[in-house]
């Protein structure tokens, strides 16, 4: 604990550092802000109902995703899910159209040429999501809560257009958090949303189990002990990797490669075993969100079904639909974000070769079957962990707290965490001092 006290003040040491940290802060502290200014014509003071439709289920993963925004009405409502929507879709679209095809080979020139149209179908996604958020309006809120005649055209276009920027606002903060702070811009987003909720939903189970007698003190710490416990789960998924050995030949006078028979020049590629973090849960999370939108524009008895099926979080079918989801996203998202093709390319280029395994092709198989293999169990431990909240709702957990057991909130706490702690680590080792995730002793700073 010493030694992390140290690493932490030695954070505020590196002045470059310490200046990506507060501007990531303060950043932040814009979003949470804006999450509370609501939307031009609405009573702020009115918003009753619509606080109790994100108290569970699924309003209340809309209303975590967005950071509190969805139930103030705010001019944030539809956070960066829009955004998160559309890069979805050009991912998907990726494999099918040989023109994003040729984006992604094109190093940084494409990658700016993909975020340019992502950011275009993300204005078209909000200009959808708009106007359903204005509908949910009308039927949930009084007629009191609207200022502006609620059926008025002013108030819908207005509506629309400030949901939008807020949108596009929320995601050049994240843009901005990645490009000149720490951490992932649009994950750090969601996390702070997820965080804010933490503390009122435990003081609820602890209110619950304390003072209504439902299980008392004793049954309200095995159930913190089983949150610490899946917490090591989680980070454990998300640090575990399988190393491969590489070796490399020696290159002789004449400048060809000469195996190394005695393995005196060996290395290892570390494969995760959950190469794609928290991506899959964030994926397959927008995903269910759209059947019961779609089934709630028809009034038919199926549609009703499905509505209810998948707004009810804690059922069976939205569940096996959930799980289902996030083993196809990590299995689509590892493919994309671990290029075995150059892996051993580019081992083949260095004289590097596992040993067994002829280099080229053979390698590219080789480390394609590893990933396959190594994801497939990967996917399930992820799955599992998404799921975990619905079990723990059927032991006497409120559904509020059990929503931390795992699913979208734990999962992208533990990833986003880490992700953002090993940044710093990598600055301060850079400097010579020891990381957060490291001991020994600390070293001075090397001019």
């Amino acid at each position: 604990m010493k030694k992390f006290f140290e690493a932490f003040v030695n954070v505020w040491k590196i002045e470059e550092l310490k200046n990506r940290i507060l501007v990531t802060l303060g950043l932040l502290l814009v979003y949470r802000f804006g999450a509370h200014v609501t939307l031009p014509g609405i009573d702020a003071t009115k918003l009753g109902s619509l606080t109790n439709q994100a108290k569970e289920g699924i309003g209340w993963l809309i209303d975590v995703f967005t950071g509190g925004a969805f139930s103030q009405a705010s001019v944030f409502a539809l956070g960066i899910m829009p955004y998160i929507s559309a890069s979805i879709v050009v991912q998907l679209m990726g494999i099918a159209i040989p023109y994003l095809q040729k984006l992604q080979n094109e190093g940084e020139s494409g990658r700016r040429r993909i975020n340019q149209i992502t950011r275009w179908l993300t204005i078209l996604i909000t200009l959808v999501q708009g106007p359903g958020y204005i509908y949910n309006l009308y039927h949930t809120l009084p007629r009191e809560a609207f200022m502006l005649p609620s059926d008025s055209f002013q108030f819908l276009f207005s509506s629309v257009v400030i949901l939008s920027s807020g949108t596009i606002f929320a995601m050049w903060l994240g843009e901005k958090i990645t490009d000149k702070g720490i951490g992932n811009g649009i994950s750090l987003l969601i996390l702070v949303g997820i965080i804010a909720r933490l503390p009122q939903a435990f003081i609820q189970e602890f209110t619950n189990k304390v003072s209504e007698d439902n299980g008392g003190p004793l049954m309200l710490l095995l159930e913190v002990v089983v949150w610490l416990g899946v917490i090591i789960a989680c980070i454990m998924l998300v640090m575990a990797v399988r190393k491969i050995p590489v070796q490399y030949a020696r290159r002789t006078a004449s400048g060809d490669f000469e195996q190394d028979l005695m393995g005196n020049n060996r290395q290892w590629i570390p494969l995760k075993l959950n190469a794609s973090g928290v991506m899959p849960i964030i994926f397959a999370q927008a995903i269910m969100f759209i059947p019961a939108a779609l089934a709630g524009l028809s009034e038919s008895d199926m549609a009703k079904t499905v509505t209810a099926q998948f707004k009810d979080v804690f059922g069976l079918a939205y569940n096996l639909v959930f799980a289902l989801l996030i083993i196809i996203f990590t299995y689509f998202y590892t493919a994309i974000t671990v290029p075995t093709n150059k892996m051993a390319d580019d081992l083949k280029r260095s004289g590097g070769f596992i040993p067994g395994v002829r280099p080229g092709v053979e390698t590219s198989d080789y480390l394609d079957r590893i990933m396959s293999l190594i994801t497939f169990p990967g996917s399930l431990f992820l799955a599992l962990i998404a799921v975990f909240p619905a079990v723990v709702s059927n032991f006497g957990v409120q559904q509020q707290w059990a929503l931390f057991y795992g699913g979208t909130s734990l999962l992208i706490m533990v990833g986003v965490a880490i992700d953002t702690i090993q940044q710093i680590n990598s600055y301060l080792l850079n400097r010579h001092y020891d990381g957060l995730m490291k001991t020994g002793k600390n070293r001075k700073a090397v001019a």
